[in-house]
């Protein structure tokens, strides 16, 4: 399969390390998805010495401990994907901004649900959540990976015609997995047609709808990516993250946007993202919103 000039270059893959095994995991899922995406490797760690007062002595210590780590990363890196470009980078800034500078203008950038130091309480929206929410390129949070048999499937929650970028990330990463593609549209009935429904009627209508704006997306990404087997679905519920978090456990990537500023996923991260940050069952990646109008949190 080969995408259109149309489609997104998916760039290259930084990994944030800490010491921790969520990082660990994080930094092997990152070298698989850089050695799909015939890229290179840059592993981050962020020690955060300029934020915080130390003596000299401490500062070594801690940089030498930092190198140490990124040496280990590395190594257990190049260990299973011996052809795999890596590069290692530490910093004396805090992790976020150091990030967001390694991944410049075109990377992605990859974490672990959660962590230590820098990057600890990552599903509580210390470092991880600050980091999806100020992110100009596309973040990667690693979880539901532990003993999980790849299904073949990349996920993409779509809302309406705004999350066709998204679509499109969601079906770059399926083709370079040789995957397909499922988009799933979830919309809540209360949302769409107020606290009490009168008539049957007016919920087909707005089922209708809903099922417009699915297709439309559809179509598109069937005319970019001819060759990507591409189903869609729409679901009605009361919950949207819940509907997501299930479909989540057959799939081997959820894609999703928010519905924020332009440039931005935002300066915080809507319901159904934080949930799928919390209880996805596989790693989520969150595309921030570059055109106008705010598209989807779903």
């Amino acid at each position: 399969m080969k995408g259109t000039t149309g489609s997104p270059e998916l760039g290259s893959v930084i990994v944030g390390v800490d010491g921790s095994e969520p990082a660990r995991r994080a930094a092997l899922w990152a070298a698989a998805e850089a050695t799909r995406r015939d890229s290179p490797l840059c592993i981050v760690h962020a020690a955060d010495t300029d934020g915080r007062v130390l003596s000299a002595e401490s500062i070594e210590r801690v940089s030498s401990a930092g190198h140490e780590l990124l040496r280990e990363a590395a190594a257990a890196v190049e260990e299973q994907y011996s052809g795999l470009h890596v590069t290692t980078e530490f910093s004396r800034s805090a992790p976020v901004p150091s990030l967001h500078r390694t991944a410049g203008l075109r990377g992605t950038v990859v974490v672990g649900n959660r962590g230590l130091g820098g990057f600890k309480d990552l599903m509580l929206g210390s470092v991880g959540l600050k980091l999806a929410a100020g992110a100009t390129t596309p973040v990667i949070v690693v979880r539901g990976t532990d003993n999980k048999t790849e299904t073949g499937v990349v996920l993409a929650a779509v809302r309406d015609e705004h999350d066709t970028e998204c679509a499109r990330y969601a079906a770059r990463e399926a083709e370079i997995r040789k995957a397909s593609l499922r988009l799933l549209h979830v919309w809540n009935i209360l949302e769409s047609a107020g606290l009490v429904v009168t008539m049957l009627d007016d919920v087909e209508a707005i089922a209708g709808e809903h099922v417009h704006h699915l297709m439309t997306v559809k179509e598109r990404i069937h005319g970019e990516f001819p060759d990507l087997d591409v189903q869609a679905d729409t679901e009605k519920s009361l919950t949207v993250a819940g509907v997501l978090v299930e479909a989540s456990r057959h799939a081997d990537l959820l894609v999703m946007g928010g519905r924020r500023s332009p440039g931005f996923i935002g300066p915080t991260l809507g319901r159904a993202t934080h949930s799928l940050l919390h209880h996805a069952h596989c790693p989520v990646q969150l595309i921030p919103r570059h055109g106008s109008g705010h598209g989807s949190e779903s």
